[in-house]
C-alpha cells in the first residue's frame, strides 16, 4: 500500500537575477501572474493534490514569502468594515492552516539538489512533492494532483516531463527511456544538461516531482554534477532500478516563468483563461499584433 503524499517541499532561495531590478529587494516568487504571486500558484496546486504539508527552502531576504501566508488581521478588518466581501474571498487562498507551513535555509548556493537536502527533516521518511514555482503550468487537472494519481497507480517515483527540441537538451534533466504507453513513461536513466548529440531523448523534466524519501540518502553525499552543484536529477538516477520511476506526459501548458519572455506569455495565457478578462485583453492585443 503507497503512503499517502501530504508533503511538498519548495525550493525558493534563488536569487531572481534575470528580474532585477524588480527582484533587487522582492522575492521573484512574489512576481504575480495577473493578480496573484507565483509562489501562490504552487501551494495551490499542492493542495489540490491533497497536500497540506509544506515546506519552503529560502535565503535571505525572502521573509515576504512566509509573510504572504500568514493572516493580515488588519487588512482584513478594514475589508470587513468596509464590506469587501469580494477583496476578502480573494485572501482566501493566502492563508494555510497554523502549522502547516515551515521554512529553512539554503545558506549556501549549492544547487537544487542541496536545497532539496536542507529539507530532510521535514521529509522524513515520507513520499514528497517538490514544486518549482518559477514552472507555471495552466491545465484542466492541476499537474500536481496528474502526477500524485500517477503515484497511487505506479507506486514510486514520478516527474512531469514534456518534449523538447533536442538543440535544447542541454538545458535540462533528459529521460532515458524503456516502456512507454503514451502517458506514462518508465525511466531507465536520467542526464542533466546532455548535449544534443549525447542525449539520450527529448523527454525533459519540468519542476514538479514526486519523489520517495530515499533520494535524501543520495543527496547527502554532496556529490558534485554538472555546473559543479549537488544535483537532484543525479540523486534521483540513484534510484532507478530500485524503485519504481516514471515520467508522466502531463496535460496542460507550461510556461518557464523564470524567464522574460516565458513570464510575460504567462500573463497573457492565465488572463485569458479568465472569463472577467478575457474580452479586455483580447482587445487590447489587437492594438499590439
Amino acid at each position: 500500500m503507497t503512503k499517502p503524499l501530504r508533503k511538498a517541499v519548495l525550493p525558493v532561495a534563488g536569487l531572481g537575477t534575470r528580474f532585477l531590478p524588480a527582484t533587487k529587494a522582492m522575492a521573484k516568487e512574489m512576481l504575480p501572474v495577473v493578480d496573484k504571486p507565483l509562489i501562490q500558484y504552487a501551494i495551490e496546486e499542492a493542495r489540490a493534490a491533497g497536500i497540506d504539508q509544506f515546506c519552503m527552502v529560502t535565503g535571505r531576504g525572502k521573509t515576504a514569502l512566509v509573510e504572504h501566508f500568514d493572516i493580515a488581521f488588519e487588512l482584513e478588518a478594514t475589508l470587513r468594515q468596509r464590506n469587501r466581501v469580494e477583496a476578502l474571498e480573494h485572501l482566501k487562498g493566502s492563508q494555510v492552516e497554523p502549522g502547516s507551513m515551515v521554512t529553512v535555509r539554503q545558506q549556501v548556493p549549492l544547487g537544487l539538489g542541496h536545497a532539496i537536502w536542507c529539507a530532510r527533516a521535514f521529509i522524513g521518511n515520507d513520499p514528497f512533492a517538490i514544486l518549482l514555482p518559477d514552472d507555471l503550468v495552466l491545465s484542466e487537472t492541476p499537474c500536481l494532483k496528474q502526477l500524485a494519481d500517477a503515484y497511487q497507480e505506479t507506486g514510486g517515483n514520478v516527474v512531469a516531463v514534456v518534449e523538447v527540441p533536442r538543440e535544447h537538451t542541454n538545458r535540462y534533466g533528459i529521460l532515458k527511456t524503456g516502456k512507454d504507453d503514451g502517458r506514462l513513461v518508465e525511466v531507465q536513466g536520467l542526464v542533466e544538461k546532455p548535449a544534443p548529440a549525447d542525449a539520450p531523448s527529448n523527454l525533459s523534466i519540468i519542476g514538479r516531482y514526486v519523489l520517495m524519501p530515499e533520494v535524501i540518502g543520495h543527496l547527502a553525499k554532496m556529490e558534485r554534477g554538472a555546473g559543479n552543484e549537488v544535483q537532484l536529477t543525479d540523486g534521483m538516477a540513484k534510484l532507478i532500478g530500485t524503485q519504481p520511476f516514471h515520467g508522466l506526459r502531463y496535460e496542460g501548458t507550461r510556461f518557464d516563468c523564470g524567464d522574460k519572455a516565458g513570464f510575460l506569455e504567462a500573463q497573457i495565457a492565465f488572463a485569458l483563461a479568465r472569463p472577467d478578462l478575457a474580452g479586455a485583453v483580447r482587445g487590447f492585443l489587437q492594438k499590439y499584433v
